[in-house]
């Protein structure tokens, strides 16, 4: 006796056929509507917004390292445990495309003058440190997959070189 009529496996193959045409036809489809549409804006768009995070992470970057230096400089002292991370910052910066460059021509704000006590300066380095890690880590909300990567490795750096800092400040004077 033969079976005449639909079996499983007729039926299996014709829906699993179907499923792979519509899936097929959605996808070009979604493809050419939205390069239609203005797809090249949504990318022009998110490369913008991309380079306008970086440059503004560069500028943060470039204010610390500034910082580092003016703090270094002014209390000779703390020169040797900023060493690293200075150059952690200098590593940053360059990773993020260098310094930024200056508006208009006009050069970047001088940083506030370190405090006399070598403590304070070292405890107000730290919450910049701070302040500037956590910036990055909101940013990462917008960044693209390969900017985030970068901000979420220098926001953790900047965690971490606040709680040096903060410990620095602990140390009694050499």
């Amino acid at each position: 006796m033969h079976r005449t009529g639909t079996t499983r496996r007729s039926a299996l193959t014709a829906t699993g056929a179907l499923a792979l045409g519509a899936v097929l036809t959605g996808c070009g489809d979604g493809a050419d509507s939205r390069s239609a549409s203005g797809g090249a804006d949504a990318g022009t768009a998110s490369l913008r917004a991309g380079t306008a995070l970086r440059a503004a992470a560069a500028r943060d970057s470039a204010s610390l390292l500034s910082r580092y230096e003016q703090l270094a400089a002014a209390h000779p002292v703390t020169a040797p445990g900023l060493a690293p991370m200075g150059a952690a910052v200098r590593e940053h910066l360059a990773a993020l495309g260098g310094p930024p460059k200056a508006a208009s021509g006009s050069p970047a704000p001088a940083p506030p003058a370190a405090p006399t006590d070598a403590r304070a300066a070292l405890r107000e380095l730290a919450g910049e440190e701070r302040r500037v890690a956590d910036s990055r880590a909101a940013a990462l909300l917008t960044a693209g997959p390969e900017l985030a990567r970068l901000l979420a490795s220098i926001a953790a750096a900047g965690a971490a070189h606040a709680y040096l800092l903060t410990e620095l400040a602990k140390e009694p004077p050499a």
